[in-house]
């Protein structure tokens, strides 16, 4: 049996039971999705020496979510990280995944300048703000951030956050961002990250919360803190597994974050899941194989 784990995506994905997989979720628009993380793999050094199942395990969660993965866009990122590609949420995904819910008026957060900003009440979420729109020199960083929402039945909510605040918090719960200096998405993107913050802790603690919205929390790099109902960016726990042999981590893995956000599932449909994926593995298993045997 191949090593899968150092197997490059562009072999991969080239298996029918990869491309079917794909094919379920996404329908019409799995070729494209499908092209765009090899693009990615090709693009990136550090993503073509991780697992390469993981990165097509990290691809599937943010094509259940259907939300592209292409950095440019800031929905969804692949990110290296202790040998592995973990999924982690932009700041539009969110937006994206709040929209399709149906139940926000108004949804913003924005990056607020020293000149803009003359006082925040943290009780009555009141901001002073004045605008002052125009093009900021690159090292003109911003003093806070800001997010806001109205839902349809007319709650509203506003937080803010100094930068202080946000680069604490990154360094705090946040493992792939690095310490002191910002790492990854973090160091080439940190307003857009910061942004991402704000509107995760918004929406986590007063926004309704979809399906869609909750396997994006449970599937991001960061996780909800349900013990002390404050949402807080925590870190999955690391395991000493030994790289992947067959594909039950890039099946399995994926469905089980399913699983934890569709607990009325009835155990028929659960068990219906199982089977398909064990098609999945043995299908794909039996590919690996009969190429094996072609090249002997």
């Amino acid at each position: 049996m191949k090593d899968l784990a150092r197997i490059p995506v562009k072999e991969l994905v080239r298996s029918d039971t990869i491309k079917s997989k794909f094919n379920d979720v996404l329908g019409k628009k799995a070729p494209q999705f499908i092209s765009s993380i090899v693009n990615i793999v090709n693009s990136n050094q550090d993503l073509k020496n991780v697992d390469q199942t993981s990165v097509i395990s990290s691809a599937l969660v943010a094509a259940s979510l259907d939300l592209p993965i292409n950095q440019n866009f800031g929905y969804m990122y692949l990110v290296p990280y202790s040998g592995k590609a973990q999924a982690q949420m932009g700041y539009k995904g969110y937006i994206q995944l709040a929209q399709r819910s149906g139940q926000y008026k108004r949804l913003n957060a924005i990056s607020v300048y020293k000149d803009e900003f003359h006082g925040w009440n943290p009780l009555t979420e009141e901001l002073n703000y004045t605008p002052a729109f125009r093009d900021r020199d690159k090292d003109e960083q911003p003093i806070g951030y800001v997010g806001s929402f109205k839902l349809l039945n007319g709650f509203e909510k506003t937080v803010f956050w100094t930068h202080s605040m946000i680069d604490d918090h990154r360094q705090k719960f946040s493992k792939m961002s690095g310490k002191q200096q910002p790492s990854g998405v973090w160091a080439t993107d940190f307003d857009a990250m910061a942004l991402k913050t704000v509107l995760r802790n918004l929406i986590g603690k007063w926004g309704p919360m979809s399906v869609d919205m909750q396997t994006a929390f449970l599937t991001d790099e960061e996780t909800v803190d349900d013990v002390s109902n404050d949402i807080k960016d925590i870190n999955a726990t690391e395991t000493d597994e030994a790289p992947a042999s067959d594909v039950s981590e890039l099946i399995n893995n994926n469905d089980s974050s399913s699983k934890n956000t569709k607990k009325t599932s009835s155990k028929t449909s659960r068990k219906a899941k199982e089977n398909s994926n064990q098609e999945v593995l043995d299908g794909f298993e039996k590919e690996i194989d009969d190429d094996a045997d072609t090249n002997k």
